[in-house]
């Protein structure tokens, strides 16, 4: 493993070996994490069962075009930030209180935290945030990078900054977004062709890091950031491989700004190649790098499309269609796969080879090293699984999604803005600096490969599948 220092958030008081890595289920970090997560999960589910939901506690701001609705929107439902502040303020403070963390320190510094991200999270709903990215979690890493780039923070503030806590639970939460059901739901095609893209993309970013003599976890997480659904999965992997901070800041930078750059390229050439709605739509799935850009990126395409007199074949709403098929489906249930392989390459091999010292775990100290957040995503993940084969697709959409999914994803998007927070609060610029040229020229070539392959599969290889669907929507 890494030392401690790689993930701990400045100021913050390291923990025993034994509180992130063993001891019992409710002496670590990683197994708090399951049980907060899971615990949500449950929680959510026992509502929704009885014909209620969390909504009401699990709240996010409204889209809004001007300051006087945003304002109107936050006073209206300001007893729903407060609940939700002292669901999150109990949860994380009696995890931290049994781990023996100074909660007098905690609870202050979470507060300022928390009212951060609610105006984070303000600016995430304006109605022209997607047109320039400004997904929450991206615009707290960016605000925390220029805070603590500017200002000296006190000391204390730092026992609010849990950056490995908040990024486990988000990911336990994640799991419950993508039950196994959606593999069947999507069909062989886009499963087949997210599996070619999410593999070869990977091994080519990951070697050619290696090559350009980047850290192995580096390299994991930019391949990983590059084959499957780039924020989210350069959280994931950076926790599962326990990668330094900066390492997650500089790969969501790198996802970022390729997946601007393709919002505008994909549609483009698509056009210029008269590609179908459908096989469109596929191609920005494969090649896109954030869910917010691909979406922008198709639906673009689809309006396109409707006001081009015919010249394009397919149904305006088969880019969007496909581009879901690949990319939210297909596409980033790879995160808990890549997750869970990374997780056991990480704590049995990449430690010995670092450490000089060749010598076989045997079960046991595989288990006593392994990531217990990875463990609670395949569970959630297995739990909302079981949920959703009740439920057909149409009606895992109408039902399941607005009121018991989209819930678990608010909260999930909540946690992840703690973390991009508490990254961009304990980062200096200087540490991202120092990483070079070398990540970018490592993660460009896998969108070079990246955007041939998806072409290739889209466009010739799966294109009467992806046609068919244009033509039966």
């Amino acid at each position: 493993m890494s030392d401690t220092r790689h993930s701990l958030p400045a100021g913050a008081q390291p923990s025993r070996r034994a509180s992130t890595t063993g001891g019992g289920l409710f002496s670590t970090e990683d197994w708090w994490a399951v049980w907060v997560g899971l615990l949500v999960i449950v929680v959510a589910w026992a509502l929704f069962a009885s014909g209620s939901s969390i909504k009401w506690i699990a709240t996010a701001p409204a889209k809004w075009s001007d300051f006087g609705a945003a304002g109107h929107d936050l006073a209206k439902h300001l007893p729903n930030y407060v609940a939700l502040f002292v669901a999150f303020a109990v949860l994380f403070g009696v995890s931290l209180s049994v781990l023996k963390q100074r909660i007098t320190h905690f609870l202050p510094s979470f507060a300022i935290l928390f009212v951060v991200s609610v105006l984070i999270f303000e600016v995430g709903a304006w109605a022209n945030a997607s047109k320039y990215n400004l997904e929450p979690p991206l615009v707290a890493l960016a605000l925390g990078l220029l805070i603590s780039n500017v200002f000296a923070l006190p000391e204390w503030f730092s026992a609010g900054l849990r950056v490995e806590f908040y990024i486990k639970v988000g990911i336990v939460l994640l799991g419950a977004t993508l039950p196994f059901t959606l593999l069947v739901w999507a069909g062989p095609v886009a499963v087949g062709q997210a599996t070619i893209v999410s593999l070869v993309t990977f091994f080519v970013i990951f070697f050619a890091a290696k090559a350009l003599g980047l850290d192995k976890r580096f390299a994991a997480v930019l391949g990983v950031g590059g084959a499957v659904c780039g924020v989210s999965a350069s959280i994931a992997i950076a926790g599962a491989v326990r990668a330094k901070r900066e390492h997650a800041s500089v790969a969501i930078t790198l996802v970022i700004l390729w997946a601007i750059v393709m919002i505008f390229v994909l549609p483009f050439v698509s056009r210029s190649l008269g590609l179908s709605t459908a096989v469109a739509g596929a191609w920005i799935g494969t090649s896109e790098f954030a869910d917010a850009a691909g979406i922008a990126a198709a639906q673009a395409y689809g309006d396109f499309a409707k006001h081009a007199g015919g010249a394009i074949a397919g149904s305006p709403e088969a880019s969007l269609q496909a581009f879901t098929l690949m990319k939210v489906v297909g596409r980033d249930i790879w995160i808990g796969i890549w997750a869970f392989l990374l997780a056991i390459v990480a704590t049995t091999r990449w430690e010995s080879d670092e450490s000089g010292v060749v010598a076989k775990a045997d079960a046991r100290e595989i288990w006593a090293r392994f990531p217990k957040f990875v463990i609670g995503f395949v569970i959630a993940s297995a739990l909302v699984t079981w949920i959703a084969s009740h439920y057909s697709l149409a009606d895992y959409r109408k039902v399941v999604t607005p009121e018991f999914v989209a819930p678990i994803t608010a909260l999930r998007t909540w946690a992840f803005i703690f973390c991009f927070f508490s990254i961009g609060l304990t980062t200096r610029v200087r540490s991202l600096a120092a990483t070079g040229i070398k990540p970018f020229i490592a993660f460009t070539v896998g969108v070079a490969v990246n955007i041939a392959i998806g072409y290739a599969l889209s466009a010739h290889l799966f294109a009467p599948y992806w046609n068919s669907l244009g033509q039966g929507s």
